[in-house]
């Protein structure tokens, strides 16, 4: 072995190559070590970036959200039904108050203290506020201006300018209380509509909100305004109704009448559509609520029915009745229409050549079918009938007969072509469904009960809607509440047109209808919805609750529309469980109906068509004669077919009565005063259930003039229910009383 060799090799001095090998390795290294670091710093950034982004504008953002302000709702004449109005939010920065020293407290103790005086806000709870480390705190929101003032005056003489702020908001207000409240809705706390059109065309009425962006320092108190960014909330866009606010409140104020009047334990509904376009000119529901105070019931007759209930009861019976008066009866309920249905089973069978106008029947006063026997609500019978006949006496065994000509296949397909099956489509929250028997499940009984509308429950604007289709020319028409869209601008900006769904009956069908259902009204058991001058058509109802054991919870209904000749306007009512004198729909329902288009057709433009009878006693509008001499002034009234009274002395007319411009019948006196203190004095005589003979007489022999109302002048068999000025008032000679008279018959 050779001890001589290089030490260098000896001890492993590297080599060129392996030097090589080293350098190779350890650029390996540095390449995946930055490759690595290179990796994970473009995932922190690239993948997780935007995770941390977000942490972080979390941290350095605060976001305050800006309500937007509610579109308006009008009527079709561009009345204001809902609105909202400017009202404004109390805010502080508790970030502006020292809170290093003594006087910081101070004055955090003055503004809770003033505030709280103010706003109405607990002291304490404001004073919490001020200990926070932000510059925004809302202390109350939707604060009315004559409050906001107050605001403003404690905030200038306290020097608090920057730390106590106000900010503009808005607040829901319906100017008309009550009017249409179970259409239109209302909002809760948040503006945001919770029912009716509020609810329906939310995503349209609510606008799009704003937004205030503040950014936070490092210890996350909110930096200074000049960092702050506002993005301005945008208006909702406004809805025009097809509701007209006059025909609306008519309708309101008569159907309240008859709710309170009958008694009626389940409240009341009254719908008003035109029956070619099926916009809803009214849809009233009678007990409602007030949209401005939707949480509390000011009906004083509910509040005493609660009051009477077990303590532990009356927070749950409230709160039910609460809802309860929210829903829209014409939609959100169903009910048995009784014979109103009479129009849809007799139009199908005329359409399907199963009768005709010329058509006889025979009722003894029942009918058998498969075992059952149904009577006929006149006990004797009507004996021989023709088509016209059977719509003017609502003969059950008569239209029982034409269901079973027609059977349970043909009969369920008018039921559907009209509507019935399926919801209407009406643009309005909370819709119901029919219950019903389909051809499937109808054996001849139920056939036979559904043929004079019994054993099925319908909503109120299925059946309007259908009975439209019935007098227009046998079009299908959904009907709507809404008429148009506008923008911020006032631009209309969307439209809705009629919709025809289909055919139902053809032309000459629904003439014929028309014309019996117009004998009904002037001949039959409609007759309590006369309207002088208009030739009304339509159908009453007196329908059983088959849900009910009690016996005596009926419905009273009419429906109808007007006039004859080309129909326009339909109008239903319906009066659920009236207790009062009477349940029948030609009692209860009839006079409401004929009341409202009596003030609503005039309105709408339908123009009047008089009789000889009804042209010769019409009103007249007293003229003034106030200043006039005795004899000219007598001359004036008795050429304007009136009679005169002069009381005093003197040489010219001081005072009249009635005064001029009231409508009186032909033949009434005027009392002329020709000295300032003389006055003539009457007490008003009790002119129920007297005949129109009789309230004439008694009017005229108190010295008082009468307008007779719901029946023509002159009508035998009318008795009178209703008076515009109590019995027993004193009012003066020559006033003008009102009386109101109904048929009291027992139809069903």
């Amino acid at each position: 072995m050779d001890f001589t060799k290089d030490a260098s090799t000896v001890m492993g001095t590297p080599t060129k190559s392996m030097t090589q090998r080293i350098m190779a390795i350890g650029l390996i290294i540095a390449i995946v070590g930055f490759g690595w670091a290179g990796f994970g710093l473009l995932f922190q950034s690239i993948i997780k970036g935007p995770g941390y982004a977000a942490k972080a504008a979390d941290q350095q953002l605060t976001t305050v959200s800006l309500t937007a302000k509610r579109g308006t709702i009008y009527d079709c004449k561009g009345e204001i039904l809902a609105t909202s109005a400017t009202v404004w939010t109390v805010y502080i920065t508790p970030m502006d108050i020292d809170k290093d020293n003594s006087e910081s407290d101070e004055q955090a103790r003055l503004i809770s203290d003033g505030l709280s005086e103010i706003l109405g806000v607990e002291r304490e709870k404001i004073y919490e506020m001020t200990q926070k480390n932000t510059s925004y705190v809302r202390v109350k929101t939707k604060v009315e201006e004559n409050v906001a003032k107050k605001v403003r005056e404690f905030i200038s003489e306290n020097s608090l300018g920057g730390i106590i702020g106000l900010e503009e908001s808005s607040k829901r207000y319906y100017p008309n209380g009550s009017l249409a409240s179970t259409v239109i809705g209302f909002v809760g706390d948040d503006n945001q509509g919770l029912a009716g059109i509020e609810y329906q065309y939310e995503s349209v009425l609510q606008g799009i909100p704003g937004k205030l962006v503040a950014s936070k320092n490092a210890l996350g108190s909110d930096m200074p305004f000049n960092y702050e960014t506002m993005v301005e909330a945008e208006q909702g866009k406004s809805l025009v109704l097809t509701i007209d606010e006059y025909v609306q409140g008519v309708a309101e104020k008569y159907l309240e009448e008859a709710v309170v009047s009958n008694a009626a334990t389940n409240r009341g509904c009254c719908i008003i559509m035109n029956v070619n376009t099926g916009e809803i000119l009214a849809m009233a529901t009678k007990q409602d609520f007030d949209p401005n105070d939707p949480f509390t019931i000011k009906d004083q007759t509910i509040l005493d029915q609660i009051a009477e209930l077990p303590e532990e009861e009356q927070k749950d019976a409230k709160s039910k009745k609460i809802e309860e008066l929210w829903k829209n009866k014409a939609i959100t309920e169903t009910y048995e229409p009784g014979s109103v249905f009479k129009i849809i089973t007799g139009s199908a069978a005329m359409e399907e050549g199963k009768a005709t106008e010329n058509s006889t029947f025979d009722c003894p006063g029942y009918i058998v079918i498969s075992g059952t026997r149904y009577n006929c609500h006149k006990h004797e019978g009507h004996g021989h009938q023709n088509m016209t006949n059977i719509f003017e006496n609502s003969c059950n065994p008569a239209f029982i007969e034409i269901g079973q000509r027609l059977g349970a296949k043909t009969f369920y397909k008018y039921f559907k072509s009209y509507g019935f099956t399926k919801k209407t489509g009406i643009d309005l929250p909370g819709e119901m469904e029919a219950i019903y028997y389909t051809d499937k499940n109808m054996g001849p009984v139920e056939l036979a009960s559904e043929s004079f509308g019994q054993t099925f429950r319908v909503t109120p604007i299925q059946l309007i809607t259908a009975v439209a289709a019935s007098c227009n020319g046998g079009r299908y028409i959904i009907p709507h509440v809404v008429k148009e869209i506008k923008d911020n601008n006032g631009n209309t900006i969307e439209t809705i047109e009629p919709t025809v769904v289909h055919q139902v009956i053809s032309e000459k069908t629904s003439k014929a209808i028309c014309d019996m259902l117009f004998s009904t009204v002037n001949n039959g058991s409609g007759k309590n919805a006369y309207v002088a001058g208009y030739r009304m058509c339509g159908k009453t109802g007196t329908s059983q609750k088959i849900d009910k054991k009690d016996s005596t919870d009926k419905i009273a209904s009419f429906c109808g529309f007007a006039p004859a000749e080309k129909p326009e306007y339909a109008i239903l009512v319906m009066i659920d469980e009236p207790h009062g004198s009477s349940y029948y729909g030609s009692a209860v329902a009839s006079p409401v109906a004929g009341s409202i288009m009596g003030e609503v057709l005039p309105y709408l433009g339908v123009e009047a068509i008089y009789t000889d009878d009804e042209y010769n006693s019409l009103n007249i509008t007293v003229p003034n004669v106030v200043g006039m001499d005795i004899e000219r002034a007598s001359s004036t009234l008795t050429n304007g077919k009136l009679d005169v009274r002069v009381v005093g002395n003197g040489d010219k007319v001081v005072r009249q009565a009635p005064a001029a411009g009231v409508s009186t019948p032909q033949g009434s006196k005027v009392v002329l005063y020709t000295e300032e203190e003389e006055t003539s004095k009457v007490t008003v005589p009790d002119f129920s259930s007297m005949s129109v003979s009789g309230v004439e007489s008694t009017a005229k022999g108190a010295g008082l003039n009468v307008v007779i109302s719901g029946v023509a002048d002159g009508a035998s068999g009318a008795i009178s229910y209703k008076q515009s000025v109590k019995a027993g008032e004193e009012v003066e000679a020559g006033t003008v009383i009102t009386v109101w008279f109904r048929y009291a018959d027992s139809v069903e």
